[in-house]
């Protein structure tokens, strides 16, 4: 059974810094494509970061310079570290996994509230 599940939001001040987490059991990150993804309510979810298998990484505009997505082949995570957070950063952030074939795999989601 395939299971995401995020960790290390919270609340920051503009500014601040925060990396979130996502451990995956059942299945390899290593081996898969992978991302993030966040969801204001009342919006769609946009792509935050991701990853390809070769470890290839892509940015939304809005992010560039600030997030970076890494992985852990050891710990069997992806991470996104995040800087200079904005107020508009606010969100609950998915992890996503991506598999060759078959269905994407989600996680449960974690908040990020950026506030002064």
């Amino acid at each position: 059974q395939v299971q995401l599940v995020e960790s290390g939001g919270g609340l920051v001040q503009p500014g601040g810094s925060l990396r979130l987490s996502c451990a995956a059991s059942g299945i390899m990150v290593n081996n898969n494509a992978m991302g993030w993804y966040r969801q204001v309510p009342g919006n769609q979810r946009e792509s935050v970061a991701s990853i390809t298998r070769g470890g290839n990484t892509n940015y939304a505009d809005s992010v560039k310079g600030r997030f970076t997505i890494s992985r852990d082949k050891a710990k069997n995570a992806v991470y996104l570290q995040m800087n200079s957070l904005k107020l508009e950063d606010t969100a609950v952030y998915y992890c996503v996994l991506r598999p060759l074939i078959g269905a994407d795999y989600w996680g449960q989601g974690t908040q990020v509230t950026v506030s002064s």
